[in-house]
Formats: structure tokens, sequence, C-alpha cells
């Protein structure tokens, strides 16, 4: 197959990254997203998200016309879709309501021998709804689940495995996990990451590809609850955590991470529950784990509580809204759901300090007691000092300036 023209729908965090180094490699991508601003802002070579080497990569496909952005998907050899998967409603139950609506979108152009991949992460059998929502839009082909291994349309599922601010390079180096409905689907899949994919490129089928994503996180998220429940241990008992675990991570077979304020983002924070709601009685280590990591904020929120109680009207300053360092990105963020929720108490004074955004998030810009301030602002005011996030900027803050202060740190970046 040849992959002359690609369509990336969605041009957010994993979008953007992914069409400008498929367009760095000189083939030719239209990028769709249905925010108009940020769509104006790719075409002037510019990008609207923190991510490095990023804006060098798009400015320069931009320019030589490789990377152009439209808010409607175009006709095109390969669509691969990167949007949202939120939660709908308070029980964490999977939201595929973008992946439909962008399904449905790209339906109208799709022609026979394109290849449609869903990076987006979701729940098991989520390509398999994508496949038969193709379906019901375009009766004239046909696609994997329908007849098998001819078809007229391929689709697999690739899920991203990035870390966010080491994006551009992880895409390049490391091995993706590629599942097609069918083995040919996979095939082809596989051609196309190869293109710019420098890491193995590991073939299995859609439902192993989705499971692996999800189980990636959950593992992972698992190993921050134990570092998340060591703190508040330790804690009680007056024990410094992270003298701790750099001692127990001498043993040669214990690696304990580091906690922090909760966990965040739209991968750690989200995919262990896709497993739960599916499984609620079989994953209780997942469940448990999830409930220790998304009560941790309420650990911290009763610690700022303690050590301002004998002050009225505090000045309480946060450090680090973004879900983890040196990035702007607040999804799903431990940080700033503290943040929010100090600010509840109005007869609190809250200096929010986050240096990798210009602006207030939109939770609390109408907050009166909200005020977003530089880093030595607030540490000049502030009556307690909180550290959300392991900023570059916080590491460097100078002893003299926080000695007199009461430091709340759930970063271990106060020496």
């Amino acid at each position: 197959m040849e992959f002359n023209r690609v369509c990336m729908i969605g041009l957010g965090y994993i979008g953007l990254p992914t069409a400008a180094v498929l367009a760095s490699r000189k083939v030719h991508v239209i990028g769709v997203d249905i925010n108009q601003k940020a769509v104006d802002t790719i075409n002037r070579g510019e990008i609207h998200i923190v991510e490095p080497e990023l804006d060098i990569l798009v400015q320069a496909t931009v320019k030589e016309g490789y990377l152009r952005a439209t808010t409607a998907p175009e006709k095109a050899d390969v669509f691969i879709m990167a949007v949202p998967t939120p939660f709908k409603g308070d029980n964490h139950e999977p939201n595929l309501d973008y992946i439909e609506s962008a399904t449905r979108s790209l339906a109208t152009v799709l022609e026979k021998g394109n290849l449609v991949i869903l990076e987006s992460t979701s729940p098991v059998g989520a390509t398999e709804k994508m496949a038969k929502w193709l379906a019901e839009e375009r009766p004239d082909l046909t696609f994997p689940q329908q007849v098998g291994e001819e078809s007229d349309i391929r689709i697999a599922h690739c899920p991203e495995r990035v870390l966010p601010g080491h994006v551009i390079r992880e895409l390049v180096e490391n091995d993706r996990i590629i599942g097609g409905m069918t083995p040919q689907c996979t095939e082809v899949a596989t051609e196309l990451y190869k293109i710019f994919v420098k890491g193995d490129c590991i073939a299995t089928n859609s439902r192993t590809a989705e499971m692996s994503k999800l189980t990636e996180n959950a593992s992972r998220d698992v190993s921050i609850a134990f570092a998340n429940e060591l703190s508040i241990l330790c804690d009680k008992m007056g024990i410094d955590v992270w003298e701790l675990i750099s001692l127990a991570n001498r043993h040669p077979r214990v690696n304990i991470l580091q906690p922090a304020c909760g966990v965040g983002g739209h991968c750690i924070a989200v995919d262990p529950w896709f497993i739960v709601n599916a499984f609620p009685n079989e994953a209780q280590l997942m469940k448990t784990a999830r409930e220790i990591n998304d009560g941790k904020p309420l650990f911290v929120i009763s610690k700022v509580k303690e050590a301002i109680k004998a002050i009225k009207n505090p000045k309480i300053a946060c450090l680090g809204l973004a879900f983890k360092p040196d990035i702007d990105d607040l999804r799903e963020s431990p940080a700033l759901e503290i943040t929010k929720m100090l600010s509840d108490n109005t007869n609190f004074n809250i200096l929010a300090v986050e240096p990798n955004i210009k602006e207030l998030p939109e939770v609390l810009k109408n907050r009166k007691n909200v005020e977003f301030s530089t880093l030595d602002d607030a540490l000049d005011v502030a009556d307690v000092v909180v550290v959300l996030v392991k900023h570059k900027e916080f590491i460097s803050i100078e002893t003299d300036k926080i000695s007199k202060k009461t430091v709340i740190d759930t970063t271990g970046v106060v020496k």
C-alpha cells in the first residue's frame, strides 16, 4: 500500500506530534480538529500546546507544504484517530462519543483500499465498534468484522505510548503494538508505522493491543499507589519518605516509585477504570490502587488545613497546576484539583503558580480568592507553600526564601 496522504483526526498532545513526525518524512498530512483556533495556529506554523521540539517540526513541515490543518476530514490513504476518551458521568464509564463522532465524520470521505487506525486509548472492543459505525455509514463498502480478512477497508488499533515532554523522541524510538482486526490489517498498519518508528513494530490483534495499553498504565498506577500509600504512612510515623525509598531501593530487586500529590494525565488516571468498569468484581487490586491515588489530594488538603488552622485569611501558594513536571497539560491534574478544592473556602487566598501556562485555567478564572502569581511574588507573601509539581523552576528555590515558611512538599523537591 502507498501512503501518500494521511488524515490525522485530532491535533492534541498525541495527534499533532504524530502528524508532524509523519510530515517530516515527506508524507502529506491533513490534520483535522474541531478547534478553529488550533487549526489557524498550526497553519501559521505555530503550536497551541507545550512540547519540546514540536514547534520546530511544525514550522518546518507547514512551510514545506507537508502539513496542513483543517476542521473536516478529507480524502486520504490513511486515517489516524487520536481523540479523547473521557468518562461518562461519575461512575467511570468510558465515553466513546468523540470516537463515534470522528468515525462517522470520516466515513463520508472513505474510499476502497483505505486504512483506518484508532490510536485513542480505549476500552477493549472499541476498534470493533469503530468498524461497526463505519459500516453503518458506508454500506457500499466492506469491513473486516463483516467478511473476515478480505475487505475494502483495513482497520487497526495502535495505542500511543509516549511520555509528555519527550513525545517527539519517543514517537520514533519506542516500540509500537499494532493490532489489526485481521492479519492483513496488521500488516498494512505496520508498513505505515515503519515510515517513522525505529523501535520494533509488534503484531497482535486489536483487542490485545487495546488491553496492552490499559495494562501498562494499570501496572504503573498500582506501583504509584504503593508509593503514595507509603508517603501517608511515613507522615504518620515522622519518617522522611524520600529517604526511606532511597534506602529501600538499594535492594537489588526493589524499585519503589516516587510519591506525589496524586496521579493525573489522560492515561494513568483514566485507563485502569476502563478495566474496573468492565470487570468490577475481578479487578480488585486495580480498583484499590485507583482509590488510593484519587484519595491522595484529600490527604494533601488535610495537611494544608492543619498548617493554617491558626491563621486568619491565610495566603496559600500552590506551586504547580500541571499533572507532571515541565509541561502545560492540565488533564486530570491532581495539583489543579487540590488548588480548586482549597479555593472553595473563600477565607483562603490562593496564589496559583504555573510557569508553563499564561493564564489561570477556566476552573479557577472566576474565583475572586485565586490569583495567578509568579513564583517570587507567591513566595514573598505566602503563609504556607504547597509544592504540588516538580517543575524545574521549583527545584532551584533558594532556601532563604522558604526557611521561615510552612512548607508542604508533595514532591521531595525541598531539602
